[in-house]
């Protein structure tokens, strides 16, 4: 398993994750072997947004005699009332819900408080305006959550939330299929076979959420992904967009190439769907390869945009070319140079050490101008 850093929290996490959305419903002893299959694999975080008492508990379990080996990111505002889930702007209700949280995780902390689904301009204005995120603070202030998040579909409000400074992480709704989505689309959507057809989408990337990845990335603010195999409609070739099956580690390989992701969270509710999730970190380059998606789809020009797919390597100077556009990509319309600057230097071989021999850009197969890249990387960082 690799590990990152989840942005400013300073938490190592796991680059997979688990998703406890599909425990729900399921036996105490399948809920304890997915975990525990699961945490010896490597993982070591776990997102429970589900407010069903028995999940909660039953998760609770699983992680009692390693909770301090594991990153819990539990949500305020999901609550359980007449049998089902739902969502609250009531204080109160946030708080009792919050507090069973704790209960029935059987821990006095979780290390990420996530505000709960802010994807309506209605609740964002009743969350950050309010006593939800006074309470939140609080709870932070008293170490009670370690890191304050919130969990979003909305790339318009997520961004605004992660500017207001207090957002430390955020998870985020990312795959290829979102991505090229107008931003005015409301999410999260049925991932279907015509869904570029009936919707509005952009010629490539959408750019606000480039922007919020960008903007995440440069001002340490660590991204958690939801939704990665758009419920797994990306798998089949009947029902992905794209007109061609993905494979989860395509899914996965896309989501971590991302600029600002730390860990993507993969629902599992079976030991196959574990060691499915978990045999990403052993597959070589060419089993991840997500490019042919948007290389054999013209609707979506990708072309002089690079993808961080790394199809420019090897370079005979071990230039990570896809970090090194990354960082200067972050470093458009941002002002985070600094930060930058410091990730910047931490990579073994720089920009400037590139000799301009162009064989890089032969391989790569969206046209990206890489001998341009770096030498505006070298006048980023370097001078």
């Amino acid at each position: 398993m690799k590990y990152r850093v989840l942005g400013r929290t300073g938490f190592s996490v796991s680059e997979i994750g688990l998703g406890g959305e599909y425990l729900e419903g399921k036996s105490p002893e399948l809920v304890k072997s997915v975990v525990s299959s699961a945490l010896s694999g490597g993982v070591n975080i776990i997102d429970c947004f589900m407010s069903e008492p028995e999940v909660r508990s039953n998760i609770g379990d699983a992680v009692r005699a390693v909770r301090d080996k594991v990153y819990i990111q539990g949500h305020l505002r999901s609550i359980w009332k007449d049998g089902q889930y739902g969502r609250t702007l009531d204080i109160d209700l946030v708080k009792l819900f919050f507090n069973d949280l704790l209960k029935r995780m059987k821990t006095d902390y979780l290390d990420i408080g996530t505000v709960h689904m802010v994807d309506k301009t209605e609740d964002y204005d009743a969350i950050f305006n309010g006593p939800i995120i006074d309470y939140a603070l609080s709870l932070k202030e008293k170490g009670v959550i370690r890191a304050l998040g919130i969990s979003s579909h909305n790339p318009v409000l997520a961004l605004k939330a992660v500017k207001t400074g207090i957002i430390d992480t955020i998870l985020f709704c990312i795959n290829p299929a979102y991505d090229v989505l107008s931003e005015r689309v409301d999410e999260p959507k049925k991932v279907t076979s015509d869904l570029f057809d009936v919707l509005e989408t952009g010629e490539g990337f959408n750019d606000v959420r480039q922007d919020l990845y960008r903007y995440c990335e440069a001002n340490d603010i660590g991204i958690t992904v939801m939704k990665a195999l758009a419920g797994g409609a990306l798998l089949s070739k009947e029902t992905s967009p794209f007109g061609e099956a993905l494979t989860v580690p395509q899914c996965l390989c896309y989501v971590l190439s991302r600029p600002g992701v730390s860990s993507v969270l993969v629902g599992m509710q079976s030991l196959e769907q574990v060691r499915c999730a978990l045999e990403y970190e052993d597959l070589p380059d060419a089993q991840k390869d997500y490019s042919s998606i948007f290389l054999s789809n013209k609707r979506f020009s990708m072309n002089g945009r690079c993808m961080y797919c790394n199809h420019c390597l090897p370079c005979s100077k071990h230039i990570n070319i896809a970090q090194v556009n990354k960082y200067v990509d972050l470093a458009s319309g941002h002002e985070a140079i600094a930060i930058l600057r410091e990730h910047y230097n931490d990579l073994e071989h720089k920009a400037g050490e590139c000799v301009g021999c162009g064989i890089c850009e032969t391989h790569c197969p969206f046209g990206v101008d890489i001998i341009g890249k770096m030498a505006k990387a070298v006048e980023l960082f370097e001078k």
